[in-house]
């Protein structure tokens, strides 16, 4: 059984309670993890858990955790289903600059489906991101998008998402291309993206909201503990569950390289929130 439903990508079904694996590579999301094992163990229980979406980069180690997402799964599920992001790259320095030259992404897609073991990728991001945390870029991104449409129609993708992006960039992509999903910042703190979610979910486009925990000041963070502890539950399964009941159209990809925070997550997909813990949370915007 699906953790927490589904919604589709597209013609590709997938839980609603993902998993994201950015976490698996070393410190700083560099290099190999200090214990390999355990990070193979975290993506072989999240499958048996249910969880049938996946949110990955080749950039995130780099290469290192999509060899490991291969080596612990493939070959994969006809359920399961992989998304990955292009559109930045990693320097020795360990900054993520932009990367969304047409040679760039056509390279990153390619290194997607070496290091993934795939002929074709199910999902790939457009992600958009500037220098010193800057998001979204304002800019056009009518010339990286119609590359990935390129590749889509050479059949190395079959759909297309976006990620780090502002509601008119969202437009612009779909007059390229069809979108299937946009992944950003978002959380029960932080709600300047509550416009573009609430737009998505009018048109059925799957909203992913990362740093779930992300942003919150030390007064926030007491009231969702309060929130927790009436609840019985821990602060990571309450955001997780607001975030679910916030919209239907929100696919969840919390990140973690522990078997114990797994399993607390995919519980939280269970957990119904009163309303009145609901308004108090709500509250914290």
């Amino acid at each position: 059984m699906s953790p927490g439903g589904t919604l589709t990508l597209g013609d590709l079904t997938v839980s609603r309670m993902g998993y994201g694996a950015m976490r698996l590579s070393g410190p700083g999301i560099w290099g190999p993890p200090s214990d390999r094992d355990a990070a193979i163990a975290v993506l072989r229980e999240a499958v048996e858990l249910g969880i049938t979406h996946i949110d990955t980069s080749d950039f995130y180690g780099p290469h290192t955790t999509n060899e490991l997402i291969r080596e612990a799964l493939h070959p994969y599920p006809d359920s399961l289903h992989i998304v990955t992001k292009v559109g930045a790259k990693r320097t020795p320095d360990k900054g993520w600059p932009s990367a969304l030259s047409r040679e760039e992404l056509t390279s990153a897609v390619h290194d997607n489906l070496r290091n993934l073991g795939l002929d074709v990728l199910d999902v790939v991001n457009l992600r958009l991101a500037g220098e010193h945390g800057v998001f979204p870029i304002p800019v056009s991104i009518t010339e990286p998008f119609e590359v990935l449409a390129e590749l889509q129609q050479q059949g190395l993708v079959r759909h297309l998402g976006l990620s780090h992006v502002s509601a008119e960039q969202v437009k612009e992509a779909r007059a390229i291309a069809p979108v299937v999903c946009v992944q950003n910042e978002y959380n029960v703190a932080n709600r300047a993206n509550d416009g573009l979610l609430d737009a998505l979910a009018a048109i059925n486009i799957p909203f992913v909201p990362y740093f779930p925990l992300g942003g919150f000041t030390p007064l926030q963070s007491g009231v969702l503990d309060d929130c927790a502890r009436r609840v019985d539950a821990t602060p990571m399964q309450v955001a997780l569950a607001w975030l679910l009941q916030r919209s239907p159209n929100i696919l969840l990809i919390p990140g973690t390289s522990s078997l114990l925070h797994l399993h607390e997550n995919v519980a939280a997909a269970k957990l119904e929130l009163p309303a009145d813990v609901v308004a108090d949370l709500d509250a914290l915007a």
